[in-house]
């Protein structure tokens, strides 16, 4: 990656404690920066910290001490408006489950952050529902019921809704962990294809070595600390 190539996220001297009920550092230190078009994975053993770090990176946890910079903006310090609407406005997430509302088409569903957005009107948010589906080759399951899907249809629509809005960065806590082999390789493809050749920036968690292998970086994470960036 280039010393010009714009930072998207960065975290500076993140610490987190939780007091149950003694204070315990969960957190310690962790600092590190991605830039746009990288796609990175979080590795490490349960309890290591990562699911921790990735809400606080997410904006989703803000009892924490440090800096954390999201578009060379400085948001450690934003109020909960502020921050729900950057959320919206510039991170996809990913889930481990793929939260799709079973009532609502695969359509209806991609278009849901959008229309909570609130940018474009419904005509357009269709339109571009239906071009984030083509990218998963879900096209022609638009009109189905998000139950009619199978499980790795279901997490290939949730991946095109946390595209939506276009959002500056993708984030996912165990995007396959629920996948078997076939789908798994199909999600981590399809992620690899928008960071090569959409320059989409991912911030992935993730318990499978092999996806984390095939990643541009890994940042691996011990006891709260960042041992490998």
């Amino acid at each position: 990656m280039s010393k010009t190539a714009k930072t998207v996220l960065q975290a500076e001297n993140i610490d987190k404690y939780f007091y149950s009920p003694v204070k315990n550092q969960v957190l310690k230190q962790v600092s590190f920066t991605i830039n746009r078009g990288e796609f990175v994975s979080v590795v490490g053993k349960s309890g290591c910290g990562k699911s921790t770090l990735l809400y606080i990176l997410s904006t989703m946890d803000t009892d924490y001490q440090g800096k954390l910079h999201l578009d060379q903006e400085l948001i450690s310090d934003k109020n909960h408006d502020h921050l729900a609407r950057i959320r919206n406005e510039k991170i996809g997430f990913v889930f481990q489950f793929h939260y799709l509302l079973n009532e609502f088409s695969t359509l209806e569903n991609v278009m849901i952050p959008g229309l909570k957005l609130g940018k474009y009107s419904r005509e357009e948010l269709e339109h571009r529902a239906m071009e984030k589906l083509k990218i998963f080759e879900m096209e022609e399951h638009a009109l189905k019921k998000a139950n009619q899907l199978s499980g790795g249809q279901k997490q290939r629509v949730a991946i095109a809704r946390a595209l939506i809005n276009d959002p500056l960065l993708i984030m996912g806590d165990e995007p396959t962990g629920n996948l078997d082999k076939k789908n798994s390789d199909i999600v981590f493809n399809k992620f690899k294809e928008l960071a090569e050749e959409f320059n989409q920036t991912m911030l992935i968690v993730t318990h499978d070595p092999e996806f984390a292998e095939g990643t541009h970086r890994t940042i691996e994470m011990e006891d709260g600390k960042i041992i490998k960036s």
